[in-house]
């Protein structure tokens, strides 16, 4: 007899094979087992109930157990390897290199008080404020740094659908909109007062963003602002009069969202006609259109300038287009879905497969290597624009539909002699289109900031920092 089993095993051990083979319906060899064994084994009717099916877990156990040890093996053999690899300067730039930090499972703050599912987010340009949006008509004001609740605005008579900081300089405006047909703007300034209301359309108001105006000095302020309804209306107002100037027809349906490009000249926008629109701000007119999805549009981005290297290659062209020019490319998100990259004619350079529901929000990363997306399956995903728009991350963020998800905007440094950023951590911003020198990088002008928040059917919002 093998010593390798102790007196007790070697005991299970036949009572399990006895119990086996009983099971089995294998009487003859259970008995001959039984009678070689003689007294060395006792074993009744009970003890084999006891034992059986004992000897089959033991089996599939151990199989199971062996394929796990080789995937450790194979995890540790890689991390090893990666180990290997890294020097101190490689790891410390790997920690410090805002271009490449991704999001990372637990956010940093979970923030609660919303009574019905939040759909929107916002950050303040300069503050570390996080304005919310919900189903329960209010728009909540976070601290993000702290974690802590600053303020709830009360106004809107029914669900706040988004929100969003901008306006002109030196004057940060929260815009919000709703179910309630009304546009709002608050003044950070003086207690979030509402200083206007903006009535004008016919439908629930879905989408709303400020319009930079791109001008030297202060590109990313501006007294124009764009709104996206369910009455298939895009409109432009001036925030300073309170006058909508403009009304943009096209959209044969819901337009669900709606952003303006970085230097003020162009619009994309998206909706339940599954055509999303490319539209030049000052004619009026679409610019382009674009054919491919298969359900309802949910979400649009345009790229910014940093990834115009990244997706040139993916569209096959030889060299990116000038960084100083905007709407190059742009992503669309749908309840097909998928996400998918085009370039401003239209033509779809790549569709992106993962999420497994509606895909809801969109984000490029400002270092341009990026894109993030967010979904109804409750994940975020980080797609990685420099190896094919591989999957690289994938995040169970909240425990239910994820509806939203915001970037905290750059803030832009001087491109004075001491580079220094302006007062207060303000940013002191600069030329960056018309006349202005083109920066081969145009993400060193911008101070990225690692943080971002997203918004849920769970009640929550979440932010994620570095």
């Amino acid at each position: 007899m093998s010593q390798l089993l102790t007196a007790r095993q070697a005991e299970e051990l036949h009572k399990s094979i006895i119990a086996y083979l009983a099971s089995a319906n294998l009487p003859q060899s259970s008995g001959t087992l039984r009678e070689e064994l003689g007294d060395s084994v006792n074993i009744d009717d009970a003890t084999v109930k006891k034992y059986e099916g004992l000897l089959e877990k033991k089996w599939t156990s151990v199989v199971r157990l062996q394929k796990k040890i080789m995937d450790l093996e194979s995890r540790c053999a890689s991390l090893q390897a990666e180990l290997d690899s890294a020097t101190p300067t490689s790891l410390s730039r790997r920690n410090q290199d805002p271009a490449s930090w991704l999001p990372r499972a637990p956010a940093r703050h979970n923030l609660q008080s919303h009574r019905d599912p939040v759909n929107c987010v916002a950050f303040h340009p300069v503050f570390s404020s996080l304005a919310s949006g919900s189903d329960d008509t209010t728009i909540k004001v976070w601290d993000w740094e702290l974690g802590e609740l600053e303020r709830t605005i009360k106004g809107h008579t029914k669900a706040v659908l988004d929100v969003d900081y901008g306006g002109p300089r030196g004057g940060t405006l929260l815009a919000s909109c709703s179910s309630d047909l009304t546009i709002k703007l608050w003044d950070p300034s003086d207690e979030y007062k509402n200083i206007r209301t903006l009535p004008g359309h016919d439908h629930s108001v879905s989408a709303i963003r400020f319009i930079p105006s791109g001008a030297a000095g202060s590109p990313m302020s501006g007294n124009l602002l764009v709104s996206a309804s369910r009455d298939k209306t895009l409109r432009i107002w001036d925030v300073t009069t309170g006058y909508c100037v403009k009304t943009l027809q096209g959209h044969a349906g819901w337009v669900r969202d709606v952003t303006p490009s970085l230097d003020g000249r162009f619009l994309f926008s998206a909706g339940d006609d599954q055509i999303p629109r490319l539209w030049d701000i000052s004619s009026g007119e679409t610019k382009a259109t674009f054919l491919g999805h298969e359900h309802v549009v949910e979400c649009v981005a345009f790229a910014p300038a940093a990834s115009y290297p990244h997706l040139a290659a993916i569209a096959g062209l030889k060299k990116p287009p000038s960084a100083s020019s905007s709407a190059e490319f742009v992503a669309t998100g749908s309840r097909d879905k998928t996400i998918r990259l085009w370039d401003s004619r239209g033509t779809l350079i790549k569709t992106l497969v993962g999420h497994d529901n509606w895909v809801r929000a969109l984000v490029f990363h400002p270092g341009g290597k990026y894109l993030l997306s967010v979904s109804d399956d409750k994940t975020l995903r980080c797609w990685d624009l420099t190896q094919e728009c591989k999957c690289v991350r994938t995040l169970n963020i909240h425990e239910h539909f994820v509806s939203c998800l915001r970037w905290a905007p750059p803030l832009i440094k001087d491109t004075g002699l001491n580079g220094d950023a302006g007062v207060n951590g303000s940013p002191t911003p600069t030329a960056t289109t018309n006349g202005s020198k083109e920066d081969a990088n145009p993400a060193a002008k911008m101070s990225i900031r690692c943080v971002l928040a997203t918004g849920s059917v769970d009640l929550n919002v979440r932010v994620f920092a570095s």
